[in-house]
């Protein structure tokens, strides 16, 4: 499908990070001559990044709100993450509207559509960031958009079309039909996350990363929370004001495909200069070669590898606490089970805190010693919890502060990838990582609540705050280790 964003890699040129100068106008500047550059292979190694280095200058995020082709990408990162957010929203609506019968559930109506939106994560992420790897990023970030857009904008005539048809497999053509929308929209995400990534090393200077994840982790946590509490409004108020012209049911789809479409063409203007490709391989074969690439690079960087297990369990546990946060609500007299989005919500805001605590000292740390602090951090808020469960203010405290530490381990160690990955393996290593945070998010979901019933909800933040601190340790530990290991001499 996006076989079209491959770009000619036999005269790809090197790419080449902006200069702390020309930050504002995100163009690389050439250290040589580009000319007789070539295109490097999956197995170029990583250049060396000194990980006590203190950077030239410390701007925290005034440099890249300078930066004009990282505003371009936040822009994008804006529209694109709300639609996402917003999109469940709306499939839940459509589901209630026209599928759901009179005193039947909804869960198994959107179990369905979740399991949809999934499947694409498990099965594609590291395929799709080996062709990233290939591809030039802006197309790849374009036009994953703009298709995600059409295919939104055109399933309530989908729908429509559809409707009057039999059933197959027992279920409505129009909600299969809604099922492989969500499918096909959930794909082109696994381009675009891998994309999206590796394209800021290419428009930000070095020691602007870490400010820059900084606010990409903001604002992803930011679309979360804002998406679904104004989703229902805003998909209501778009209603109205579709009926207003005389459009009807319509108006909601169009929404999200409007802001798909917002977010490609916010980055057709985005400009990041000259890009080192991998090699092009017409044999199908060459693709698993090159995931093996992927994890054989993880192999062998332990850094990387590292950082990427600690992005895991990070994730896992904030899966885990999704989940937990339901029964949470149950046990503290003040809330109602209905109402455990408030203990998220704590959650996102020190999240958000603490991405902008990084990103504007973070640079005065080194990456290892913020993600032990962090991963520490976590492991003592989590069995903190265990003591104020039937507490509010004194939960969504901890939870706050939970989630504060928890930039403390994204946002470094995101950065650390980053720095860390040859620029024609970033697609790859990427893909890999999506790919296991998304499998692994699935184990938390589908055991935290039944553990919760067997062990007690106190016992269950016990031994998670446990396992968290006690990983954090031992994954310093290993890298530490493995960074000494190359830093003395011989």
């Amino acid at each position: 499908m996006l076989r079209e964003f491959e770009a000619n890699t036999e005269a790809t040129e090197a790419n080449h990070l902006p200069k702390r100068e020309d930050r504002g106008s995100g163009h690389g500047t050439d250290l040589g001559d580009g000319a007789d550059s070539t295109t490097q292979t999956a197995t170029l190694p990583a250049a060396p990044v000194s990980e006590t280095a203190e950077p030239e200058r410390e701007n925290g995020f005034r440099a890249i709100f300078q930066n004009r082709n990282f505003l371009i990408l936040w822009t994008g990162q804006l529209f694109s993450q709300l639609a996402d957010k917003v999109y469940l929203v709306l499939m839940i609506a459509i589901i209630a509207a026209r599928f759901e019968s009179p005193g039947q559930t909804i869960s198994g109506w959107v179990s369905a559509v979740m399991i949809a939106f999934t499947i694409p994560a498990v099965l594609f992420g590291a395929l799709a960031g080996v062709f990233v790897d290939r591809w030039r990023k802006r197309p790849v970030l374009v036009w994953s958009n703009l298709l995600r857009g059409g295919l939104v904008i055109a399933l309530p005539l989908g729908i429509w079309l559809t409707a009057s048809w039999g059933p197959v497999l027992g279920l409505p053509v129009a909600f299969l039909l809604l099922l492989v929308v969500t499918f096909l929209i959930s794909t082109l995400t696994q381009f675009f996350a891998p994309a999206e990534q590796s394209i800021i090393p290419l428009i930000v200077a070095e020691g602007d990363l870490l400010s820059a994840n900084s606010l990409y982790t903001t604002t992803m946590m930011a679309s979360v929370i804002v998406g679904f509490a104004v989703g229902e409004p805003l998909l209501a108020l778009a209603d109205r004001l579709m009926l207003a012209l005389g459009i009807a049911n319509n108006g909601p789809a169009i929404l999200v495909g409007l802001s798909y479409m917002v977010a490609g063409l916010c980055l057709m203007t985005m400009d990041p200069g000259k890009e080192n490709l991998s090699a092009a391989h017409e044999d199908i074969s060459q693709f698993w070669a090159d995931i093996k690439d992927g994890w054989r690079y993880l192999g062998e960087q332990v850094q990387v590898r590292v950082a990427i297990i600690q992005l895991v369990l990070l994730s896992s546990v904030f899966a885990a606490l999704a989940v937990l946060a339901v029964r949470l609500a149950e046990t503290i007299p003040a809330l109602k089970a209905s109402q455990f989005g408030f203990l998220l919500a704590a959650g996102g805001l020190g999240l958000g805190l603490g991405a902008v605590l990084v990103g504007n000292f973070g640079p005065r740390f080194p990456r290892r010693y913020l993600s032990l602090w962090g991963a520490l951090g976590m492991g003592v808020c989590l069995i903190a919890l265990a003591w104020t469960t039937q507490q509010l203010w004194a939960s969504m405290a901890i939870i706050a502060t939970l989630g504060l530490c928890g930039a403390f381990v994204g946002i470094p160690m995101q950065t650390l990838i980053q720095e860390k990955t040859p620029e024609a393996m970033r697609g790859k290593v990427f893909g890999l990582q999506n790919n296991m945070v998304n499998i692994a998010l699935s184990l938390p979901l589908a055991l935290a609540s039944v553990v919760e019933a067997h062990l007690g909800l106190a016992n269950v933040f016990v031994g998670m705050g446990t396992l968290v601190g006690l990983g954090g340790v031992v994954t310093w530990y290993i890298a530490d280790t493995a960074m000494r290991k190359t830093q003395a001499p011989g």
